[in-house]
């Protein structure tokens, strides 16, 4: 079993409750915002057993989020942490909740986080609200670390790859749908694009190899 198959019966519960969840977000394995303006910031770290790496992930999510839950798969012989009564108490003093999926993807509420007032990090809150708001659906699913994260950028620079695939072109001929094309061509994180004359940029092979591996639909400003 893999962390990540622990997500989505997470995302169905927190849908639920009205929350818009996406998956690997800035390191956190699981982000959901609420419909209010601010919104409610919600983190929860999987882990395959309830252990001490992950009250620690939660304790570093605290000063980002107004709720930190932890959720993992219960032990089928009910010996696990999840029925440690002083693994509850430190939870419950940290104002975490716990969440136990058990073999059937049922999601058990084992523990309701308090409202405590940790520190906050508004500048960190800030950037996890900016990527979840700027990410194009939900395309990682939370839990993973192998393969790289689809995140806005990643997004963006994609689709400006698949608008070169018809030949060279302007930064500004990208910007529909596209805003930070410009910046995108000029600092070149990945290698896919290649200026060949003064404000104008091509395809280079890396970026063909990306859009080979996440295939793009034709937008705006692509032809």
């Amino acid at each position: 079993m893999l962390e990540t198959s622990l997500y989505n019966p997470v995302k169905t519960f927190l849908e639920k409750l009205g929350f818009a969840v996406k998956g690997e977000i800035g390191g956190c394995d699981l982000l959901a915002l609420s419909d209010d303006s601010p919104p409610v910031v919600v983190i929860c770290e999987l882990k395959l057993k309830f252990n001490f790496e992950l009250v620690l992930q939660g304790v570093d999510r605290m000063a980002a989020s107004d709720e930190v839950w932890l959720a993992a798969s219960m032990s089928t012989r009910g010996k696990g942490r999840e029925s440690d009564a002083r693994f509850r108490n430190l939870c419950r003093r940290l104002g975490f909740g716990l969440l136990g999926i058990s073999g059937d993807g049922q999601v058990h509420v084992l523990l309701s986080p308090t409202a405590l007032a940790p520190r906050r990090d508004p500048r960190r809150r800030s950037r996890l609200i900016d990527e979840h708001r700027r990410r194009q659906g939900d395309p990682v699913a939370g839990g993973g670390s192998r393969a790289p994260i689809m995140t806005a950028y990643r997004q963006e620079a994609l689709s400006c790859a698949a608008a070169l695939l018809g030949g060279p072109r302007r930064p500004r001929d990208l910007k529909q749908g596209r805003p930070n094309a410009p910046k995108i061509l000029l600092h070149n994180v990945y290698g896919w694009f290649a200026r060949v004359d003064r404000g104008i940029y091509e395809l280079t092979d890396a970026g063909r190899e990306a859009l080979q591996r996440w295939p793009q639909p034709v937008l705006a400003g692509s032809g």
